[in-house]
């Protein structure tokens, strides 16, 4: 498996990009993004674009991925609709079209998060970029993460995001107590996403309790899991 990687400095990136590294089943990781990653391992190897919304790219450099690990994202906090738009559904899309000319056939792996589609402004606009990525990609998955439980230091880049993770710190075996399906940790998080691209299935919208049973199980049975009906 070679997975192309978006948001790798992020909490959610840090995760799933850790997780990439350590599965014998990924071979190579090409990471994207305004800084390096930060990591330094065989497998991975990053494109700095001083741009992000410079999408040319030269072809040669983005063929022969099987997946994309779409993770990054911002907060709406403080932000207009139109701005908000511009750095996600643009952003996403910008990148999504450029590779969907040289690897049609990837499974597109979208973080958004519970209550997509719904509402509020940032729901709808992330309902419009997951809509758009699964007519654009036939093996598209969205990632509708809930609370994401930190296990190696990772740490939030969202305003005050730090703050809620140090209070949450001791609560987070209560949280995933009272809500098994809701939370899930970093490990856990990466696992099924790595699950989704190796198996794939009729589930095209991986619910936060879609992930919690991928990440909490090991292989056996993952392809008959994902391909139930939502």
């Amino acid at each position: 498996m070679k997975v192309i990687f978006f948001g790798s400095t992020g909490m959610v990136g840090k995760s799933v990009l850790r997780q990439c590294l350590l599965d014998p089943d990924v071979e190579s990781v090409l990471s994207i993004g305004r800084r390096p990653s930060g990591v330094s391992h065989p497998k991975l190897r990053d494109l700095v674009r001083a741009d992000m919304f410079d999408f040319n790219v030269n072809a040669g450099e983005l063929n022969g991925y099987d997946a994309c690990f779409f993770c990054l994202g911002v907060s709406s906090v403080g932000m207009s609709e139109a701005e908000y738009t511009h750095l996600t559904y643009d952003l996403t899309m910008g990148w999504a079209h450029s590779l969907a000319r040289v690897n049609p056939a990837m499974r597109f792996l979208y973080v958004s998060g519970m209550g997509t589609g719904g509402k509020a402004m940032w729901a709808r606009v992330k309902g419009r970029t997951e809509n758009d990525l699964l007519a654009l990609f036939p093996a598209a998955i969205m990632i509708r993460l809930g609370a994401l439980r930190p296990m190696h230091g990772e740490r939030s880049k969202a305003p005050g995001g730090d703050v809620l993770l140090t209070v949450l710190s001791p609560l987070w075996p209560v949280l995933q107590w009272l809500w098994p399906s809701g939370v899930i940790t970093t490990e856990e998080l990466g696992r099924a996403m790595i699950l989704a691209v190796r198996n794939g299935g009729s589930k095209r919208v991986l619910e936060s309790a879609d992930l919690v049973v991928l990440g909490r199980s090991d292989t056996a049975g993952m392809k008959a899991q994902l391909g139930r009906d939502a």
